[in-house]
């Protein structure tokens, strides 16, 4: 794989800028309070000051019907040299509608900090073609604005990937997690009443100790094939939007998942096990796993674990491929970051994952 740029760490101080180049639901009335508790919790947690992109807030169904201004959204914060970060207010299902308006000479030559994942998995794509590193973890909206309050296991993530400049090391399995909650209420017992408490209020508050989500205990990393240790940079692949541009320039090459970690969300999309079964066959097809070193997965129900084993030894034929089941980047709370193109080591004997270089510079 080409080496990307890296861009420089984010620091005490700086200019954040959230934008909305996928889903626009931070602006949505229902929604817009959350997003404010969010931005309010990473200047306050992180030191650092958040600006909206001109467009982020104006709403779901402005994003959807304007995907150039999303586009113009983005090349205004890289071309402003205030800016030294961009974090996404959330996924979404349509980024490949952007793609046509981006030039991404602009993203080289403008090189920063970028950090989202599902949908986003479209832009870590656009950003490894542009020559420059990207980051698949938090969005504004979830994890960052989660109910409760921010999960250590998440920002000693952030911490350690964006704000720092030392080897990353191993990328431990969280011991708890939580679904992702997106109700704007929660209830408490007082006495023998039940009491309905929003859960976004405008305040300066950015925890609330009486918003107890439901954790349950981590089941740690399990590796379902393989031995020793593999290296090999770290690509990040959320199926569905990644599916969208195969066949565009922007998809990976041979050569970017030649000797690849892959970091592969999967499951039987939209309950049915033929559909998963069908997108990993395009990923096969495609050449995904041909070379690659590891499979790195999230946590798979029986029916996503076994079209994962048929596509991978039956179709492929890779019984020396590294699979590894339960890491924390998928769409649950808490979420580690990932820095795209980084050399890790996955290690079976010993059930480890380590990055073994900074995030950033």
């Amino acid at each position: 794989m080409k080496e990307l740029i890296i861009p420089s760490k984010l620091n005490a101080g700086d200019k954040i800028a959230f934008i909305s180049i996928s889903g626009g639901r931070a602006g949505d009335e229902d929604m817009l309070p959350r997003y404010m508790l969010g931005k309010r919790r990473f200047e306050k947690i992180f030191n650092v000051e958040v600006v909206e992109t001109p467009y982020a807030l104006m709403g779901s169904k402005y994003i959807y019907e304007h995907p150039e201004k999303r586009a113009e959204d983005l090349v205004w914060a890289l071309k402003d040299d205030s800016i030294k970060g961009i974090i996404c207010n959330q996924g979404g299902d349509d980024s490949y509608r952007v793609l046509p308006y981006i030039d991404t000479q602009v993203i080289h030559d403008n090189p920063k900090v970028f950090m989202g994942f599902s949908d986003i998995a479209t832009w870590t794509a656009v950003y490894t073609y542009a020559g420059v590193r990207s980051y698949y973890g938090p969005t504004v909206l979830t994890p960052i604005a989660q109910p409760g309050k921010l999960d250590g296991y998440t920002e000693d993530a952030i911490r350690r990937t964006l704000f720092s400049s030392e080897v990353i090391g191993e990328i431990k399995p969280s011991e708890k997690n939580t679904p992702i909650d997106w109700s704007t209420t929660y209830t408490i017992k007082d006495g023998e009443n039940e009491l309905v408490c929003e859960r976004f209020p405008d305040t300066d508050a950015i925890e609330d100790p009486n918003d107890r989500i439901p954790w349950v205990p981590g089941t740690g990393y399990r590796v379902l094939q393989g031995s020793g240790k593999v290296r090999g940079h770290i690509i990040p692949v959320c199926g569905g939007p990644l599916h969208q541009i195969m066949g565009t320039r922007f998809f990976p090459t041979s050569e970017i998942w030649d000797d690849a970690i892959i970091a592969m969300e999967h499951c039987n999309i939209y309950n049915s096990r033929l559909a998963g079964y069908h997108e990993l066959q395009a990923f096969a097809a495609a050449g995904t796993f041909d070379r690659a070193k590891a499979v790195l997965t999230g946590p798979l129900d029986d029916d996503s674990r076994e079209t994962l084993f048929k596509v991978i030894l039956k179709e492929v034929r890779r019984p020396d491929l590294v699979i590894l089941e339960n890491f924390d980047f998928i769409h649950r709370t808490p979420m580690t970051v990932i820095p795209v193109g980084a050399q890790v080591e996955v290690d079976c004997d010993n059930t480890a994952i380590r990055i073994l270089e900074s995030g950033v510079l």
